[in-house]
């Protein structure tokens, strides 16, 4: 039973990594529209680099004052705070199942 909510967590991960791919690259467009000293601040190809996405889940972007970018950016925000959430717990209900008999 343990295993089966690991996978669970591991599919709420995927779907996370889903809603990821559609705001995450919306945003970066947006910003590289719009926000061209962010987009020099985030570097070319900032899909998946660590910078990047440190900016996102600080919420770097409230600083702006766009409310168009906050609201391609939240959903960004939460979709990789649902994938880091998810895995830990899949991580952490494998290794109670490895510990426990």
């Amino acid at each position: 039973m343990i295993l089966f909510f690991a996978l669970l967590f591991v599919a709420t991960a995927i779907a996370g990594f889903c809603a990821l791919v559609i705001f995450w690259p919306l945003t970066l467009i947006h910003v590289r529209d719009r926000h061209p000293d962010i987009a020099a601040q985030l570097g070319p190809g900032a899909f998946m680099r660590p910078a990047a996405l440190a900016w996102l889940m600080r919420g770097d972007y409230r600083s702006t004052g766009d409310r168009s970018l906050s609201g391609l950016a939240t959903p960004a925000r939460i979709s990789l705070a649902v994938i880091i959430a998810a895995l830990a717990m899949a991580g952490l209900l494998w290794l109670t199942s490895e510990v426990l008999p």
